[in-house]
């Protein structure tokens, strides 16, 4: 290490953060890692089987998080309102174009991009302007099935089916990818009661945090269930350790249009099957109690 090595990582993160409950989490734990450098937030779709304006409340559940963080400089662009038409159409959009921009920097080291949705707004960079497969770029997705034998009867997993035209223009382009399939990503549950202790309680974004949880599962969860996993929350792990992962360099599928595995082309993917989540989790409780307390006192260290 030399006194100009970088000091922190820059980063992007591509969020369909009004899907489910977990991207919240992730997007917390990002903005409050002092070695992230977070370029710009871009938020995504999750197709139209819970809202026809999906990526727009995804925009909108971004704005309400950095409101609680006070932190009203991060810069959040809207990525696509829809999937790819095709494997050879862009849809050009703000976030696609925060891509591309970031990707061509040469004067601010290696940039990392965390999908934690479908990958349309990676694949629409691509097509716009193919050569940032050769920058020094890493996609980290949330998504895609295992490499091992499916369960009977499993369908398409969601991040994938919201755009498998999408993946399979990444997949194809030679861009480096780290992968947390569903199998790995689903060995992430915190329960409620873990949640009330370590998270609830941690101000208003705390408390913000554990009711939605709560509130989503209550909504969309038709069994009795007293956990989440934090399936996102694995790609802000790998920025901020990537020793964390248990990996293996796979050939880079295709996806076929039921989302299942068939062969792909020259290129690899690393497979990030186990994380280690006891560190994720730890650092993250951490890091939101230091922020409540540095948040819950004024200037002078009184109540405020």
């Amino acid at each position: 290490m030399t006194d100009n090595t970088p000091r922190t990582r820059r980063v992007i993160i591509d969020t369909d953060a009004k899907n489910e409950a977990d991207d919240q989490f992730a997007i917390v734990h990002a903005l409050l890692s002092e070695t992230l450098n977070v370029r710009g937030l871009i938020a995504a779709h999750f197709g139209e089987s819970r809202s026809r304006t999906s990526m727009l409340d995804s925009r909108a559940e971004i704005d309400l998080l950095l409101e609680h963080l006070d932190m009203p400089t991060v810069r959040v662009e809207n990525g696509a309102a829809s999937a790819l038409p095709d494997e050879s159409t862009p849809l050009d959009s703000p976030g696609a174009r925060l891509i591309v921009e970031e990707a061509h920097r040469v004067d601010a080291g290696p940039l990392q991009i965390a999908f934690l949705g479908p990958l349309t707004d990676m694949a629409a960079a691509l097509l716009i302007d193919p050569s940032i497969a050769e920058t020094d770029t890493t996609v980290i997705w949330i998504g895609g099935p295992g490499y091992g034998q499916p369960e009977p009867g499993e369908g398409a997993e969601f991040n994938l089916r919201n755009d498998i035209a999408a993946a399979n223009v990444v997949f194809r382009s030679g861009i480096r990818i780290w992968q947390v399939p569903r199998t790995g990503y689903v060995m992430s549950a915190v329960g409620y009661a873990e949640l009330d202790e370590k998270v609830g309680g941690c101000g208003p974004l705390g408390d913000y945090l554990v009711r939605q949880l709560k509130e989503w599962n209550a909504t969309w969860h038709p069994e009795p269930i007293e956990h989440r996993a934090l399936g996102d929350s694995p790609a802000v792990g790998l920025m901020l350790n990537p020793q964390g992962g248990l990996f293996r360099t796979v050939p880079a599928p295709t996806f076929s249009p039921e989302g299942g595995l068939l062969p792909g082309g020259r290129h690899t993917v690393r497979v990030c099957e186990m994380f280690d989540f006891r560190y994720l989790l730890e650092d993250f409780y951490a890091k939101l109690r230091r922020f409540a307390a540095e948040t819950s006192t004024g200037p002078s260290g009184a109540d405020s």
